[in-house]
């Protein structure tokens, strides 16, 4: 028996796991000591009406002989694949129902999207950049190109022709970063991609909190990007699901490598690997696209943005410089003071007892900044930022 040797080539430890260890000990040290934690992007706002009214609803089908539901489509129940559609057509993209997939989450359907992969491909992966994407490919025994973010250029690389590579992670609006594509440079990716034969990995998870009309709120909003690009999204910062667990990912039926449909790939991956998503959480994820579901769920984002605004203001005054925090739930700033990550993030927990993430936990382009979420409840943001004031 052999194990998989590329396993060994990981960190030893998740970053938020790290995280979670260096605060334990901390609150250990120092019982009775309130901490605010802006560091992992877990919502705090509760799941809105039209969602618990669906679920509830559908409780009680499963409750009942004649409505009990058993095993569902893989690929997820036609009644959400519709909504979603319809709510791409409100963009101005025309999906098909079967190129659509319902999964438990955009981390999920990242990390697993290799399986259609040979592991042979070059992988092109932005630094900084979100654990599972680089995670999931040590695994797959991949080799890693990175592209490297930085202030110059406001942490969004572009496609360099010397550099060729298979599969191009991007995520946009970004998590780490909260930086965030235009179409003009989405365009560039795009056509980068068709001339290497490559395909595009996007992660749109935070696509709802883009404000600016004129900013993409999907790839697909690019000319001829169903020809290079897989699509995933998630319910779980939009519409409260971190613990409802609720994702989908697009694969166009037009994408062929190989001689070989990328659908049809997925399909088969996902109907031997995965048994869907239950019913009672798709009945929640369908109220999301009701008129009252989104009206619901804007006031939520709405809120997120703001806790946003509080933590970049905060940062603005203060002259740092920063990303983020416009059209993003993400502010991610250089450390004051010239401190590593690591030490701003101790600095912050023991000064101000604030717990951020540490941008070198998403990278070497990481280093020398950090992350703050505005996920938190609202009084817990603005002490966290009177605290911030008062050590800075």
């Amino acid at each position: 028996m052999n194990i998989n040797k590329n396993y060994m080539n990981l960190k030893d430890s998740y970053l938020f796991s790290s995280i979670a260890k260096r605060v334990g000990e901390f609150a250990g040290r120092n019982p009775g000591k309130e901490i605010i934690r802006l560091g992992i992007g877990d919502v705090t706002r509760p799941l809105v009406p039209a969602v618990i009214q669906a679920m509830s609803r559908a409780v009680d089908e499963m409750g009942r002989a004649e409505t009990f539901r058993g095993y569902g489509d893989e690929q997820g129940y036609s009644f959400l694949r519709k909504a979603i559609c319809g709510f791409y057509a409100a963009k101005g993209i025309e999906l098909q129902e079967d190129e659509v997939f319902v999964s438990d989450g955009a981390k999920s359907d990242t990390g697993n999207i290799g399986d259609i992969f040979s592991s042979v491909n070059t992988v092109l992966i932005p630094d900084p950049v979100y654990p599972v994407y680089v995670d999931t490919n040590i695994m797959a025994g991949r080799e890693i190109i990175y592209m490297k973010g930085n202030e110059d250029n406001g942490f969004l690389p572009l496609p360099e022709p010397r550099v060729k590579a298979d599969i191009i992670y991007l995520c946009s609006p970004n998590n780490p970063t909260g930086a965030v594509y235009t179409k003009e440079q989405l365009g560039l990716w795009v056509d980068y991609a068709i001339e290497n034969d490559a395909v595009i990995l996007f992660d749109s998870a935070y696509d709802s909190f883009v404000n600016d009309k004129n900013l993409p709120v999907s790839i697909y909003q690019i000319s001829r990007a169903r020809e290079c690009v897989i699509e995933f999204a998630s319910f779980s910062k939009t519409a409260g699901f971190t613990g409802t667990r609720c994702g989908y990912t697009v694969v166009p039926n037009g994408l062929i490598r190989n001689d070989s449909s990328l659908n049809k790939l997925w399909l088969r991956r996902q109907t031997t690997k995965f048994n869907g998503v239950p019913y009672i959480v798709q009945r929640g994820a369908e109220a999301v696209f009701s008129p009252e579901g989104l009206a619901q769920i804007q006031e939520n984002i709405n809120y997120y943005l703001e806790n946003a605004e509080i933590i970049s203001g905060t940062l603005a005054r203060r002259g740092i410089w920063f990303t983020g925090g416009k059209n993003s739930p993400y502010v991610w700033f250089r450390c004051p003071g010239n401190m590593s990550s690591w030490e701003f993030f101790d600095f912050l927990l023991e000064k101000a007892n604030v717990v951020g993430t540490p941008g070198a936990g998403f990278g070497v382009g990481g280093e020398g900044f950090f992350r703050l979420s505005s996920f938190g409840n609202r009084e817990d943001v603005v002490s966290a930022m009177e605290r911030f004031k008062s050590i800075i």
